[in-house]
This record gives structure tokens, sequence and C-alpha cells, in this order.
């Protein structure tokens, strides 16, 4: 059966331009105009759909509210949101509301067929990527931060290949920055001005592999209902980046080499060989070497793609560049959208420095994604990392004006200061009247509760002096049933 993915918009232009996409892309299609229609069709098809086109805004709900209303029932539908306005708010209610992709109109319809690539593959990592992420890769070796020797020695190979047409094979854990580095060898190279294509190798099923690569033409196989263009073809002239180069199975392997070796591709169905001009820049997260050792990857394959190794360090091994690197992403989280937040105090920057990032530069970029768009201020502080700061063991500091007395000190009671903003009910019981102690979820709503009355129902402020995060903060409030209006 062919897979369906539901388009739901209500622009009919706009259903039939992705209806068009996606149907070249051989998939089927069915349509709503609105977001109740849409659900109800959703109800109906079942697990026939295999992905959603939504747009953000439709007359009857937001697509947002569209999401929040599905993912209850297909909490691992892959959801590609689609919106005129490109606004970091946008980008994260879509994120919060289980969002997998997110496209600004009118989008490239190679781009659209991409996403519906991944949704539709199972490559999605069901969290919507900053729009940090999603900034074209054309930056060169000069604009990537980080001065750790190792990494500078790194880069300083990868500048050297990237002038010579040869092959360079980017190793290193994942999120260390290895799609960043292959951008900056395009941009250094002589090709710079072709196209660079990216190829996820991991994320391709083992049956499409050829197709990807090598296109096909209209009718090799079911599905295949038009000619595609595949990804070497797309590269000519410029760069083909593939990316975890080390999932490809094997008999993918035999004929990637052969195109390399020959510099001739053979789309799936076609007649006769096309020639390609091509410049591999491969990376792994793997060590190769023992995978050829481990017969998971051809030998020659290797040699041929590491004719340049560059080995990326992980963040923990260049602790010097985290301070810098976390003022990049806020400063660039900044400008590039409705974010006040532009720095992080010297607190914040020793905890991020002191933690050890086992999702490496990605993971660094997307908490200060999350604390960027949570805070109110200018600058970023410890209590916008509460959960880096729980893994890392760290006690948030709880600031003297809302201080509580110790338990053990005083068994009765927990009081604010004599110069609280609001003293009425300033304090909360460690007992009841019965003399038996309250539970502890009794204990945290009266303190949430004093906390909103001594800073006058001010989120942001609550929540960091609470040490929480704003969304942790509104969980807690509809837990307990607490208005952060009307903390009586």
């Amino acid at each position: 059966m062919t897979p369906q993915i539901l388009i739901i918009d209500d622009e009919p232009a706009q259903r039939t331009i992705l209806r068009t996409i996606a149907e070249r892309a051989g998939y089927g299609t069915i349509e709503a105009e609105c977001g109740v229609s849409g659900l109800d069709l959703l109800k109906r098809a079942n697990s026939s759909v295999g992905a959603v086109v939504l747009d953000h805004s439709m007359p009857d709900m937001s697509g947002i509210e569209m999401l929040e209303a599905l993912r209850p029932e297909r909490p691992d539908l892959p959801v590609i949101m689609l919106t005129a306005h490109s606004t970091v708010k946008i980008a994260v209610d879509a994120m919060r509301a289980g969002a997998t992709d997110f496209l600004i109109k009118p989008a490239n319809p190679d781009k659209i067929a991409s996403a519906l690539d991944r949704a539709m593959n199972g490559s999605g990592d069901g969290e919507l990527r900053p729009l940090t992420e999603k900034l074209p890769l054309s930056a060169g070796f000069d604009a990537v931060v980080g001065d750790a020797p190792a990494f500078r020695a790194a880069l300083e190979v990868a500048a050297k290949a990237a002038k010579r047409n040869v092959p360079v094979l980017i190793g290193g854990e994942s999120g260390t920055g290895k799609e960043v580095v292959a951008g900056a060898v395009h941009a250094a190279s002589p090709r710079a001005d072709k196209p660079l294509v990216i190829v996820n190798c991991g994320a391709i099923p083992a049956n499409l592999v050829e197709s990807v690569l090598f296109g096909h033409e209209k009718g090799a196989f079911t599905g295949a209902t038009a000619k595609h263009i595949g990804r070497f073809e797309e590269a000519d002239g410029g760069t083909l980046f593939l990316d975890e180069i080390g999932e490809l199975p094997l008999d993918a392997q035999v004929k990637l080499l052969r195109a390399l070796q020959t510099g001739q591709i053979e789309p799936v169905g076609g007649k006769g060989h096309r020639t390609v001009d091509v410049r591999i820049v491969a990376a792994t997260n793997r060590d190769l070497s023992e995978e050829v050792i481990a017969g998971r990857f051809r030998e020659d394959l290797y040699y041929r793609l590491g004719v340049v190794p560059v080995t990326i360090p992980p963040l923990r091994d260049r602790r010097e560049d985290i301070a810098p690197l976390a003022r990049h992403f806020a400063a660039m989280l900044h400008d590039e959208g409705d974010i006040a937040c532009a720095q992080l105090d010297e607190e914040a920057l020793a905890l991020l420095t002191a933690y050890d990032w086992p999702g490496n530069v990605r993971q660094l970029q997307n908490a200060i994604f999350r604390a960027g768009v949570l805070c109110d201020g200018t600058c970023l502080g410890l209590s916008d990392f509460p959960e880096i700061a729980r893994q890392s063991g760290k006690p948030l500091a709880v600031p003297p004006s809302a201080a509580a007395t110790s338990i053990a000190g005083s068994p009765h009671s927990m009081a604010t200061p004599s110069d609280a903003p609001t003293s009425r009910g300033a304090t909360h019981t460690a007992l009841h009247e019965d003399g038996h102690v309250r539970s502890l979820a009794e204990l945290e709503a009266a303190h949430i509760r004093l906390a909103l009355r001594h800073y006058r129902g001010r989120m942001s402020e609550v929540a960091r002096r609470l040490g929480i995060g704003r969304s942790t903060l509104y969980r807690k409030l509809g837990e307990y049933d607490l208005d952060e209006m009307n903390a009586d």
C-alpha cells in the first residue's frame, strides 16, 4: 500500500502544490481544509497515514492546537509544520506541541520533498531542531567557534585539504560539529559556488539507498511514479557530504565504491551511465578501522574515503570552547528571533563548562535554545539550566528573600522574611494541626503559592527563584490547581 501523507491547509492552491510534490516523491495523499476535518480524516484513515503536513494558521484552529489534539492519539506520527512567519516563538510553540520539522513558506519543492522523505523514512529525531540548526552551511573556517588546540589542529588539516580535490573523512562523536566542518570544507574549496548536497546515510532504508544516491527512472520499481534525480547528480560540480557513512549496508558500499572509482552513476531502471564530477566529504561517529576488521565496512572503500582523515574531539575534551560556544549560540538566538536573552552570567558559564556534555555541541546548543526561550530577562543565569544543574549535582542557590527557615530549626513553620511584599499568608507550616507531618506535595504546593504571592505572579521570577523552568512551573500549577494571578 502506498504510504499516505495527510495535507492540512485552508488554501486550495497550497494543497495542490503539496499534493504534487508528495506524489512526485512517490507518496499518496489525502487532504483536509481545516484542523477539525483533518482530525476526523486522521481517525478514519488511522495507521494508513504515515506523516502530516500542517499549516500553522487555519481558521478553525491553529496548527499548534491541531498538534496538541492529535499527539495523545498518535504520539509518534511525524508532523511537518508550514508557516509564513519565521519566528522563534512559533518554533518553540511547535517544538512543545511535538512538531517533527518546520518549513517556511514559500518552501522550495526540494526542501519539502526532503522533509517528506525524512518523515516517511523515520529519520526524524522526534523533536523540532532549533532554527539555528537550519541555517545554511556556508560559513568558512574563520567563522567556526573554538580555540582548543586539538580542535584547531583538526581544522587546520581540514582547511588544507579543502583547497585540493581529495576526499575528506571526518570522525568524531555525534554532535561534535562534523557537519559544520564539512560545510567549512566546501566553503573553502574551489567548488564553493556549486551545490553542497547532504545525505544522511543512516536515515536511508536499505532498499532505497541506490535510488537516493543515484536516482531512478519512472516505473523502475513499485511506487516509482516519476523520474527521480539522485544526490550524486544533484551535487555535480559541487560537494556531496555523506554523513554517518558507517551506517551504509555492505551492498550499498559496493555501488558507492564503483561510483567513486569511475565517476559514473547508473540510475535504477536506467540504461547506460552518467558521468558526474563530485567531491566527497564523509563523516562517521564509528571507528571505521574497527568496522573494517569486523567485516562491516569495506577496506577498499575505507581507504578511498579516508585520503585525509580529520577527527573532531568531543566537547568534554575542549572545555575552553564551551563558554565561547554558549555565548555564540545565545547571541545567534537573540539575532535570529524574538529572544531578549543575548548573554550568560558567570555562574551559568561555570556550570556549563563543568558539565561533560555527552551530546556534545548539539546538546549545548539545544540547552541554550531552551533556556533562552523560557527566560524573559536579557541574561541567562544558573537557574535557567535546572536540568544541567541537577545532573551535575550542583544545588541551585535560593536567595535570602525567598529562603525559608529550616524545618529542623523550627518544626512548625517556614516563614518568609518580614520585608516580604505581601505579609498575608506569608508562612506555611510543616505539620498539620493534629501534629502529623504534611506530605511533600502539600509543602511544595504551599511553597509555590507563597512564591506566587511574594513575587506578585511574575512567573519568570517565580521560576527563577524556585530553581525550576517555567514549563515545569506551569505544569505544577496545573497539578496543584493553582492560579498564577490569584494564589489564594
